[in-house]
């Protein structure tokens, strides 16, 4: 499943989901939209975790549950708490990142 944050809910995603991988990115970040596709690829492979994309400057709620201070951020929650975080704009860093929350 993968969805675009429309309002700063990425907390209550994050509760109602088991595994949910983040997107946080920003209109103005090159290096988002190079990765964009790329999650939504994953997101199509994956029907057993929640991606979710979150515009970090329109929702800030949403980006303190993982602390952000970069653009693109990925990060893995499961089951309410998050696992990691990774600050990459390669898909091996966003991939080791899925299978670390998806093998535990």
């Amino acid at each position: 499943m993968l969805q675009e944050l429309e309002n700063d809910s990425l907390h209550d995603v994050v509760g109602s989901n088991d595994i949910v991988l983040v997107q946080y990115s920003a209109s103005w970040c090159g290096n988002c939209r190079i990765m964009k596709p790329k999650f939504k690829k994953l997101a199509s492979e994956h029907n057993d975790v929640s991606f979710v994309i979150v515009d970090a400057e329109k929702f800030p709620e949403s980006r303190k549950l993982a602390n952000v201070d970069n653009l693109p951020t990925f990060a893995a929650f499961k089951n309410g708490t998050l696992i990691n975080q990774v600050q990459t704009n390669k898909i091996d860093g966003l991939i080791d990142l899925l299978n670390e929350v998806t093998s535990n």
